[in-house]
C-alpha cells in the first residue's frame, strides 16, 4: 500500500525544437539515468498520482461540511469531506465581529474518511476552546488539542460515527458521546495521559441514533446524555455512580429526530429537538424539592405535564423532573438542526440568552426567543435562500453575541448572515468550494486567478480578495462559470477569459466570460476595467448567462434580453411560453465575493461552441502557450479510440487526428514555445509530436510524430499517469506507478520539481543537472508538505503559476501603497503552486525560491 510512483525526466534531442528540418521517422528514445527509488521517501509514501511543472503556498479553500460548530469569539470549525476537519473563520483578538478576518487557520489531518461531524468542547467559564472532537466514515473520534495539534484517538465502533458530543468532567477529563450507524451510542472518557477508555456502550438494535447531546444537570456534576434518533423519540441516561441509567423517554415527535441540543439557563436545562416532522420541541428539565411536590398537589393551579426521574451521586439523592416547554412551527420541510445561542460574558456576570436557532430543508434558518412578559416562544428572524436547486440547510451554528448565524448546506455550502448596527440581517463572504472530487484545474495565463473541475459537475473560479483596510489577502470563489450535469473531467484555458471544458460525456464545450464578470472581476482585483474589457473584445460579450430548464448549455443573455417590458405588454401574453421566465440572470455590482445563490443563478459563462468527434468519454485536454491549439482524449480500450485530437480555437474546427498509442491518453503537455505536444498513455508508453512549419497549402497548425517509446523500448512498467516540461522546452519529465524516477540533463542550470502523491502529500526537489548524475547526486530533496498542509487523498493536479510573485500582493496601489525595488525583488523570489485533490480541495502554496 506504501507504493511510489515513478517520476521519468527526458531530454529533447538537438534540432527538436527547430521544427520542420526534415522528415526523418520518429525516433524511439529512452531515459540516460534511472533512480530506482526518491531518498528515504520510497518505502513510506503513497504512489505518485501527478507530477507539475518544473519551476515555481497556503490557504485552502472549502470542501463540504457535513457538520460545523461554532466556537469562541474568534474561531469556528466545519467539518470537511475525506479525512480533514478545518477551522475556516478566524480573527484576531480586539477585532469587533464585523471586522473579523474570516480564513482558513488549521488543517487538522488524521482521519482516513470521512469526516461527518465535528464540536468544540465548550468550557463552563467560556474560556477560549482548546479541544475539538470530531467523528468520520472511518469508525473512528479523535479528540483534538487544537494548540499543539496532538489528538487522541477512540476506537470501537463498527460503523461510520455520525454524531459526538463532549464535556468537561474534571479538568482536564473529557466525557465524550458518540453515536454510529452501528446503532450503538458510546461513552468515552479521555483523560490527562491521552488516553481514551470506552466506558458504556448503548445498544438500539434496529434503530439508529441521529444525534447526541451531553450536559451537566443542574447544581450537580452528574452528566445527562440525550439521544434522538429513528424511533421518533428522544431518550435520556444519567452516568451516576459510574453507572449509565435510562431516565425517560420523551415522545412527541412524529418522524425522525434529527438533532438534540441542551442548554443551561438559570439552574434548569432546555432540551431543543427537532425532527423530520417540521416541528420543534422545546423540554425543561429542573430539579424537584418538597414545595414543589406541595403544589402539584394543588388541583386549582394549571401545569404542563411532568415526568420525574431519582439521580442518586454517592449518597446523595435527586429527583429532576422534564416538562413540554413549548413546540415551534414554522418550517416547512424537514428541520435538520438545532443550536442555542452559547454563554458569554457580559458586564463581568456569565449570561445564557433563551435563543434558538433552526435550520431546514425547507432552505431556511429561524431565530426563536420567548416574548418579554407572556414568555411565548415566537419567531424573531427568519433568513434563506430563495429559487435555485439546493436541497436545504443540514445544520447551522450561531456566534455568542448572536451577531452571526451560518448554515451549511447539502452542496458543500456554508451560508453566513451577519446583523449591521441597524439591526439588519445581510449575507456575509464566506469561503466555498467543490463537494467532491476535484479533478483539474489551471491558472488563467496572467496567473490572477484559478479555474477547477470536480466530480461535483461544477466549474469554479477562484481569485484573492483583499478586504479593505485587511492585511492578508484570502482566496474565495468568484464565480461558478458551468453548472453541469455529468461529472467534470478536465479543462484548458484557450485565453484570458476563455476555457474549455470536458467531462462524463462525448463533447467537449467552450465558454467565454460575460461582460458582468469582467466588470465585477476588476472591481474585486483591482484590475482596470477599461484594460480588461479590450483584452477581451467587450463589443460582442453578452451580459451573462443562463441554463434553460431541462438543458445543460448556458444560454447567452444580452443586453436586450435584460430590457423590461412595460405594465402592458406584461400583462399581454402572446404564447403560453411567455409566461415562464426564459432567463434567471439578474446582473450583479460585487465589490465583495457573492454568497451562495447568486454564484448558482448570476455568475455562469456562455456556452459558446460545442466540439464533436470523440467516441466515448473525455478525460484529458491541453493547450499550447499561444493558445491557438487545444488537445483532447479521451477513455479508450482501442487504439482508434485513443487517438489525440487537434482543435483550432480560431475556428474550433478539428484540425487533425493523431494515432499512436492504444489505450486512454491520461495526460498530455505542449511545451512552453508551442512547438512540442507530449502525450502519455495507459498503455504505459509516450509519444512526442512536432509543430510543422506552416506552408501555403496549409496555414493552419500541423503536427507529426517526432519520438515515442513502445513495448519493448518502454521504461516505465505500469500506467503513466502525468507529464510537464522544464520551462526552457529542453526536457520533459513523465510520472507512472513503477516505482521509478527517470530523468536526462546536460545545462547548467537547476530546475524545481513538485510532486503529488497518492496519499495527499507534495514532495519538492531540486535538480541540478552537472552534479553527477551517474550517481543521482544530481537530485536533492528540498521540501514537502507537513501534515496539516498535506492533502488527506491523492493529489489529482498541480499547476505553477505562470508568473514570479504571489497573486493578491501585487496590487497594493489600488491601497495607496508602491512598490520599491526591494519590495519587486522579494515578491519575485516566490512562487505559487497549485493543487486539487480527490479530498475535495484545492490549494494554493506560497513558495520562497530562495528559502530552498
Amino acid at each position: 500500500s506504501a507504493e511510489f510512483s515513478s517520476l521519468s525526466l527526458w531530454i529533447i534531442p538537438s534540432g527538436c525544437t527547430a521544427p520542420g528540418t526534415g522528415t526523418a521517422e520518429p525516433e524511439e528514445i529512452g531515459p540516460a539515468v534511472e533512480l530506482t527509488h526518491l531518498q528515504r521517501y520510497s518505502d513510506q509514501r503513497g504512489r505518485c498520482e501527478r507530477v507539475v511543472k518544473l519551476r515555481h503556498s497556503c490557504l485552502a479553500k472549502s470542501q463540504l461540511s457535513p457538520s460545523c460548530h461554532s466556537g469562541d469569539e474568534s474561531l469556528r470549525c466545519m467539518g470537511i469531506l475525506h479525512g480533514k476537519v478545518v477551522s475556516p473563520f478566524h480573527g484576531a483578538k480586539g477585532q469587533t465581529k464585523t471586522e473579523l478576518e474570516k480564513r482558513v487557520v488549521a488543517m487538522l489531518n488524521g482521519h482516513t474518511g470521512r469526516v461527518n461531524t465535528v464540536q468544540w468542547i465548550h468550557r463552563e467559564d467560556c474560556a477560549p476552546e482548546s479541544h475539538l472532537v470530531s467523528g468520520g466514515s472511518d469508525n473512528r473520534l479523535i479528540v483534538w488539542e487544537v494548540k499543539n495539534g496532538k489528538s487522541v484517538e477512540c476506537t470501537g465502533h463498527t460503523g461510520p460515527v455520525c454524531a459526538v458530543d463532549a464535556i468537561y468532567v474534571e479538568d482536564p477529563k473529557i466525557l465524550v458521546a458518540s453515536s454510529a450507524s452501528d446503532s450503538t451510542v458510546k461513552l468515552w472518557l479521555c483523560n490527562e495521559a491521552k488516553e481514551a477508555e470506552c466506558l458504556h456502550t448503548l445498544s438500539f438494535g434496529s434503530s439508529f441514533m441521529m444525534d447526541v447531546s451531553l450536559a451537566l444537570l443542574p447544581g450537580s456534576r452528574v452528566p445527562i446524555l440525550a439521544c434522538g434518533g429513528d424511533n421518533s423519540q428522544v431518550h435520556l441516561y444519567v452516568l451516576s455512580n459510574g453507572e449509565l441509567q435510562k431516565a425517560m423517554s420523551l415522545q412527541g415527535h412524529d418522524d425522525w429526530v434529527r438533532g438534540v441540543a441542551w442548554a443551561s439557563l438559570g439552574g434548569e436545562l432546555l432540551l431543543a429537538s427537532c425532527s423530520q416532522d417540521c416541528l420543534i420541541r422545546v423540554w425543561r428539565l429542573c430539579a424537584k424539592s418538597g414545595t414543589d411536590a406541595r403544589v402539584e398537589d394543588n388541583l386549582t393551579i394549571i401545569k404542563m405535564k411532568e415526568d420525574v426521574f431519582e439521580v442518586k451521586d454517592g449518597d446523595v439523592s435527586s429527583v429532576f423532573a422534564v416538562s413540554l416547554e413549548t413546540v415551534l412551527a414554522g418550517h416547512e420541510n424537514w428541520v435538520y438542526g438545532v443550536h442555542w445561542q452559547p454563554p458569554l460574558f457580559k458586564g463581568g456576570e456569565l449570561q445564557q440568552f433563551p435563543s434558538l436557532l433552526s435550520a431546514s430543508m425547507d432552505k431556511t434558518m429561524i431565530l426563536w426567543a420567548p416574548e418579554e412578559g407572556s414568555g411565548v416562544w415566537v419567531e424573531q428572524v427568519r433568513v434563506g435562500e430563495v429559487g435555485g436547486n439546493t436541497l436545504g440547510f443540514y445544520g447551522c451554528q450561531m456566534s455568542p453575541d448572536g451577531s452571526m448565524i451560518v448554515a451549511h448546506a447539502f452542496h458543500g455550502a456554508l451560508h453566513l448572515w451577519c446583523k449591521d448596527k441597524e439591526g439588519h440581517w445581510r449575507p456575509g463572504v464566506v469561503i466555498s468550494g467543490h463537494f467532491n472530487e476535484v479533478q483539474d484545474l489551471s491558472w488563467d495565463p496572467e496567473g490572477e486567478f484559478i479555474l477547477s473541475v470536480g466530480s461535483d459537475q461544477t466549474t469554479r473560479l477562484f481569485t484573492p480578495w483583499r478586504k479593505q483596510d485587511a492585511k492578508q489577502a484570502t482566496w474565495h470563489e468568484i464565480s461558478r462559470p458551468q453548472i453541469h450535469g455529468y461529472d467534470m473531467q478536465c479543462l484548458a484555458m484557450v485565453g484570458r477569459f476563455q476555457f474549455v471544458s470536458g467531462a462524463d460525456e462525448k463533447v467537449l464545450r467552450v465558454f467565454q466570460a460575460p461582460r458582468n464578470f469582467v466588470e465585477n472581476f476588476a472591481n474585486i482585483s483591482g484590475t482596470s476595467r477599461e484594460k480588461l474589457l479590450t483584452s477581451s473584445d467587450s463589443a460582442s460579450l453578452p451580459e451573462g448567462a443562463s441554463t434553460p430548464a431541462l438543458g445543460l448549455s448556458n444560454k447567452a443573455v444580452f443586453q436586450g434580453d435584460l430590457a423590461q417590458k412595460n405594465n402592458e405588454e406584461e400583462r399581454q401574453f402572446s404564447s403560453v411560453s411567455d409566461q415562464y421566465q426564459e432567463s434567471y440572470f439578474h446582473p450583479l455590482i460585487m465589490t465583495e465575493p457573492p454568497p451562495e445563490d447568486h454564484l448558482l443563478q448570476n455568475t455562469l459563462w456562455p456556452e459558446v461552441q460545442k466540439l464533436y468527434g470523440h467516441g466515448f468519454e473525455m478525460f484529458c485536454l491541453a493547450s499550447d502557450s499561444a493558445r491557438t491549439v487545444v488537445a483532447s482524449a479521451c477513455k479508450a480500450s482501442k487504439a482508434e479510440h485513443a487517438a489525440v485530437l487537434l482543435w483550432s480555437t480560431a475556428t474550433w474546427r478539428q484540425l487533425q487526428t493523431l494515432p499512436c498509442h492504444t489505450l486512454t491518453v491520461t495526460q498530455m503537455a505542449f511545451s512552453p514555445d508551442a512547438q512540442l505536444l507530449l502525450a502519455v498513455s495507459r498503455d504505459r508508453t509516450w509519444s512526442l509530436w512536432r509543430r510543422n512549419l506552416p506552408t501555403p497549402e496549409s496555414p493552419e497548425p500541423q503536427f507529426s510524430l517526432y519520438a515515442h517509446t513502445g513495448k519493448n523500448t518502454a521504461i516505465h512498467s505500469r500506467i503513466i499517469w502525468s507529464c510537464d516540461w522544464s520551462p526552457d522546452s529542453k526536457y520533459f519529465v513523465t510520472s507512472s506507478r513503477d516505482k521509478k524516477l527517470l530523468h536526462l540533463l546536460i545545462a547548467h542550470i537547476s530546475y524545481l520539481l513538485a510532486v503529488g502523491l497518492e496519499c495527499g502529500r507534495i514532495l519538492l526537489y531540486r535538480w541540478s543537472p552537472g552534479q553527477e548524475p551517474a550517481r543521482g547526486h544530481d537530485w536533492s530533496s528540498c521540501g514537502e508538505t507537513d501534515i496539516s498542509q498535506s492533502h488527506a487523498l491523492r493529489v489529482k493536479r498541480l499547476r505553477w503559476r505562470p508568473r514570479t510573485g504571489r497573486v493578491g500582493q501585487e496590487n497594493h496601489k489600488k491601497y495607496g501603497q508602491t512598490h520599491g525595488e526591494s519590495e519587486v525583488e522579494e515578491q519575485s523570489s516566490w512562487v505559487q503552486l497549485a493543487s486539487a485533490s480527490a479530498d475535495h480541495s484545492v490549494k494554493i502554496f506560497n513558495i520562497n525560491k530562495r528559502a530552498l
